[in-house]
């Protein structure tokens, strides 16, 4: 079977380009360098796949700092060997047990559509995400227990918000069933931090779990 790929768009073809010319011409050495000598990432990041989360530039963080990982709602599943939810647990596996990361952030976001989904499917308004057939569907049931947190506390709007950082609270007790995240955790060699970003004024929340709520950076 002949694979169904096409051309890059041109307009693609042309940003590469233009890339190519200037940050990477600026930075060659540097390029070579992390392609020879590996990458050192400080930090894993587990954010959303929202096109508009831009995790490098909320941070400033330069070629090779960050091992970023982006999935719907930024969740963790929690520890499951025998599982299905794999992708998600490798990632993890290889930034904390083969790169030796010394943070792990979590960062959940305002206006999110997986947890609008999670939202709208608990509340009986999205059958189609009830279907066994659904992918989104079912990898939000991984945030039920967060609704049930969330539900009847104040207005619509604020029950998407509460929901949206619960999202990161569920990620961060997930975390946590993870044999290498646990045990680092106890050394003192890594730290979890929970983030939650306000795309529309930019603020960037973090969670105190002495308080246990969200304050601003």
């Amino acid at each position: 079977m002949t694979l169904p790929a096409r051309p890059l768009p041109k307009y693609l073809v042309q940003r590469y380009k233009g890339w190519k010319a200037t940050d990477y011409a600026d930075s060659a050495a540097w390029y070579q360098r992390l392609a020879t000598e590996g990458q050192r990432p400080r930090a894993m990041v587990i954010s959303c796949c929202d096109s508009r989360v831009h995790v490098t530039s909320i941070f400033g963080a330069e070629m090779g700092e960050f091992f970023i990982h982006r999935n719907i709602a930024n969740l963790v599943p929690p520890y499951s060997p025998d599982g299905n939810l794999h992708g998600t647990s490798a990632a993890i596996e290889y930034a904390v047990g083969a790169l030796q990361v010394s943070n792990l952030l979590v960062l959940g976001h305002s206006q999110c559509g997986g947890v609008q989904g999670c939202l709208d499917m608990c509340e009986g308004n999205a059958p189609e995400l009830e279907s066994d057939s659904s992918f989104v569907g079912r990898w939000m049931d991984l945030l039920r227990g967060g609704y049930e947190k969330v539900k009847g506390q104040g207005d619509r709007q604020s029950q998407l918000r509460a929901l949206e950082r619960q999202a990161v609270l569920t990620s961060l007790t997930n975390l946590m069933t993870f044999p290498q995240v646990a045990d680092r955790v106890a050394e003192g060699t890594l730290a979890l931090h929970g983030l939650w970003h306000d795309i529309g004024n930019g603020a960037l929340e973090w969670y105190d779990p002495e308080a246990g709520a969200f304050h601003g950076v």
